[in-house]
């Protein structure tokens, strides 16, 4: 009987609880012994020792209904064990100590069944016997027959994985309350609720959301003024259209994408190096979202930049997309390592950009969606032909770096390649004489070595000789070579990507339980079946080939405008960060164990709308973010106070019709940002390698080895926006972790809002707070020299966007008085405790 050569794995995912595999071809069934022909004591034996065990601890996952079986193998008849699951037999009849059963609950070759625990060694030798005895079953209790398991085929009832259908828009009462089609989905809905939406947001409120939903920052009083005073009817649109033409845009929106790929600058585990040249991926990003990138070439860059066009250094720098994950520079398992690679390509591709969960059947089938075990690693098919980040501890690698140097700067690399060769020969030519001079004084072993052609190794020794006039000459000499040789060309541009694919990648095989160590059958890439797609026909690779294609085959499924789920999953995210919770509120997950669409015909039509616009469509471009900003900006319901109303509190507490705004916290970048452009010290510098603010002693005493990683940059230099902050996983920049900055070893799809007593300890009390709130007081001195008024009032305004009252200038004058008076403090440090006081404010941290 055929078996996989090495591992005896055939049919036996189907014994691991949650080991399903693919419904491909089976191994010729075994033929069944009669059952007449076992004595009246093996049945009985059957009976009484066997079916108990059988009952009790394999029938829950093997003798359920057919759609139900784990790895389609059945185990209430006798025939169904030894046709086996979907990859063999479970038993063989002529080597039945090899059987695969015998094997799982012996918990042997990477084996175990039940999972829950190994079995009694009186149980195990129960059904070892059972085996070797030939399997005795009851007489007529087998119909010979295996239970099939339904193919795995399209879901013609579950709403995500259906094709995108433009629906009509709904007809409403409330036609004067519509000024876009996303208000006409909304108000029918709270007009079938009787729910009447608040007023709209004052002009001042408005401005300032739009300035921190689309770039990140406060607007300066000025600019809130002139909105304000502008009457014109297109104001506020033409306020949205200048916003998003800001630089600022792409750091603000770049910084969404960067949570759900998980972008960080080092590979995490106990040493945390760093990743070589990823602020290039970073840059990407932001400069992509600025452009306005179709993001269908956004996906298919990613995905497969090296494919579409290896000579293009934004195509390239694009698949650093991959080289953001952990990455352990000392396995104990290499092989595991090496699928945890490919898992986090599955996990972040499958969630950021399909909302699917396919991690989830790495093991076993998806509890939730009828993803089969087989379709994750069809999955992991299309990613086989990329290397791993290294194959050696170094963080710098061939498979991971690519040099990206332009024409123009290769000309000046080679000139300056050049020119440095020259210094080293001369220099070199220079410690010839002081290194054959010190070789005659070494011992003749040595001296022979050299004539034996072993020179560099015995050079080495030259330091060692105590000659005060040779040794510091030759030593001064081998240093300046050696900085030459160390030094980096400044015209030599690398960046973090794959290199050096695989044109021809191994086979990929389903791995039981995900065990790397136990593969089954063999798999070729596809797409999840459920979805009902055709797989992909990728032809071979030809002698010139860099890439396998596969990785191209993927991201054309991704980005085409039938895929059901891209599309829906991006608006989805363009509603949840300018709403503060998506029409799916699990953004990552459109699966049957995510939350519901709120609204799945207004989900349907941004979809239908972002590839094929309609809506104000003279020269709109399909697959553009920034026109699908301008849509839900220019709604009716964006536009909305974030008042309460207690009868719609009533009806609808969680604001799920969309009858408000609901009011939210500044992210943990938009607080550090903020604090710095009101302090007056935001370095507005964009791209380029990161930065790393100065940091508190004791958090640097964290570190295994405290400070390592983190050079402290110029002051200047560390008042850059947070996104350009160098982000190592296992040390943070503390006022960015208290306020829930993105963790970056996982998609984040949702910046949860925690309430801490670390924030207000570290706004109190934090250096990086005390620093800029002196600087904060120095610039209201400078704005409104001598009147204590007027910077009160510049504060206020400068810190909530609005004008303050006569109440809260007399309240805040009477602080400082105090603060003079009673804590004897002078002028300029009362100042300075007003404007921390200031900036500790709720209204300044949170957006309404």
């Amino acid at each position: 009987m055929p078996r996989l050569p090495s591992l005896r794995t055939a049919g036996m995912a189907a014994l691991v609880c949650g080991g399903t595999v693919a419904l491909l071809a089976a191994e010729p069934a075994q033929q069944p012994t009669p059952a007449s022909t076992f004595t009246p004591a093996q049945v009985a034996f059957f009976e009484k020792e066997v079916r108990p065990i059988l009952t009790q601890h394999c029938l829950k996952c093997h003798g359920q209904e057919p759609e139900k079986l784990r790895g389609g193998l059945d185990m209430t008849r006798r025939s169904g064990l030894l046709a086996g699951g979907d990859t063999g037999p479970a038993v063989d009849l002529k080597k039945p100590d090899a059987s695969l059963l015998l094997s799982a609950i012996h918990y042997r070759d990477g084996l175990e069944m039940p999972p829950s625990g190994k079995l009694p060694a009186a149980t195990i030798a129960t059904l070892t016997k059972w085996v070797r005895d030939g399997l005795p079953w009851t007489p007529g209790a087998d119909t010979g027959k295996r239970v099939e398991r339904p193919p795995v085929g399209p879901d013609k009832n579950y709403w995500a994985y259906q094709p995108v259908q433009r629906p009509a828009l709904p007809a409403v009462r409330d036609v004067a309350w519509v000024k876009t089609p996303v208000d006409a989905f909304l108000r029918a809905k709270q007009e079938a609720a009787g729910i009447r939406p608040v007023a709209p947001a004052t002009k001042a409120v408005l401005c300032r959301r739009a300035y921190y939903d689309l770039t990140g920052l406060p607007p300066t009083p000025e600019q809130i003024d002139a909105f304000v005073a502008d009457p014109a009817p297109d104001a506020y649109a033409r306020l949205i259209d200048t916003l998003l033409a800001s630089p600022q845009y792409g750091e603000k929106w770049g910084r969404h994408w960067l949570d759900l790929v998980h972008y960080a600058e080092t590979n995490g585990f106990e040493r945390d190096g760093p990743k070589p040249h990823a602020w290039r991926y970073r840059d990407y990003v932001i400069r992509s979202f600025n452009d306005d990138k179709p993001y269908d070439r956004f996906i298919r860059e990613q995905l497969a930049g090296d494919e579409l066009n290896r000579d293009d250094p934004d195509c390239v720098t694009a698949t650093g997309y991959y080289r953001l994950g952990l990455w352990d520079d000392e396995p104990a398992d290499p092989k595991l390592a090496l699928f945890d690679g490919y898992d986090d390509y599955v996990t972040v591709t499958g969630q950021a950009m399909l909302g699917m969960t396919l991690n989830c059947c790495r093991c076993h089938d998806h509890k939730g969606d009828f993803f089969p075990h087989a379709d994750y690693y069809r999955f992991v098919a299309f990613f086989r032909d990329i290397r791993p980040y290294s194959e050696t501890r170094s963080v710098i690698s061939k498979y991971s770096q690519r040099d990206i140097t332009s024409q123009e700067n290769r000309k000046l690399y080679e000139k300056e390649l050049a020119e440095r060769h020259k210094k080293i020969e001369s220099l070199e030519a220079q410690m010839i004489p002081l290194e054959d001079y010190a070789i005659q004084k070494m011992v003749p072993e040595d001296q022979l070595a050299v004539q034996d052609g072993k020179r560099e190794a015995i050079v080495r020794k030259v330091p060692a000789f105590r000659d005060p006039l040779l040794k510091p000459r030759y030593l001064e000499l081998r240093r300046q070579r050696d900085d030459l040789k160390r030094r980096p060309n400044p015209y030599q541009e690398f960046t973090l990507a794959v290199n050096h694919c695989d044109p021809r990648p191994p086979a990929t095989h389903l791995l039981i339980r995900g065990n790397p160590h136990a593969p089954a059958q063999e798999v070729q890439p596809g797409f999840p079946g459920v979805l009902g797609f055709p797989d992909p026909q990728i032809p071979e690779s030809g002698p010139d080939a860099v890439t396998s294609g596969r990785r191209t085959a993927l991201a054309n499924w991704i980005a085409s405008p039938k895929n059901p789920l891209t599309a829906r999953v991006l608006v989805n995210r363009l509603w949840h960060y300018h709403f503060g919770v998506g029409l799916v509120p699990s953004p990552n997950d459109f699966g049957k164990l995510g939350l519901k669409p709120t609204h799945p015909e207004l989900l349907d039509w941004l979809a239908s709308e972002f590839v094929q616009p309609t809506w104000q469509a003279d020269g709109a471009k399909p697959w553009s973010i920034k026109r699908m900003h301008r849509l839900l900006m220019l709604s009716n319901a964006y536009q909305l106070s974030s008042a309460a109303d207690a009868r719609n509190l009533g009806a609808d507490p969680a604001n799920a019709l969309r009858w408000r705004f609901d009011l939210r916290r500044l992210t943990a970048e938009e607080v550090r940002d903020s604090i710095l452009a009101i302090a007056g010290n935001l370095n507005l510098r964009q791209f380029g390698p990161s930065v790393y603010p100065k940091l508190p002693l004791e958090v640097l005493a964290g570190q295994s080895r405290p400070g390592e990683g983190w050079p402290t940059s110029p002051p200047q230099e560390a008042n850059r926006r947070s996104i350009y902050v160098h982000i190592k996983r296992s040390l943070q920049v503390p006022i960015l972790a208290t306020h829930d900055q993105a963790d970056s070893e996982s998609s984040c799809p949702i910046r949860y809002t925690t309430t801490v007593p670390t924030q207000a300890l570290g706004m109190l009390n934090g250096e990086f707070l005390t620093t800029q709130a002196a600087a904060f007081a120095e610039r209201l001195l400078r704005e409104a020299p001598h009147d204590l008024a007027a910077q009160v009032a510049r504060a206020i305004r400068l810190t909530t966007g609005r004008k303050p009252t006569d109440a809260e200038l007399a309240q805040d004058l009477g602080f400082i008085q105090q603060m003079m008076t009673q804590h004897k403090l002078d002028a300029r440090t009362a100042l300075t405790r007003y404007a921390l006081l200031i900036l500790n404010t709720n209204e300044f941290v949170y957006l309404d």
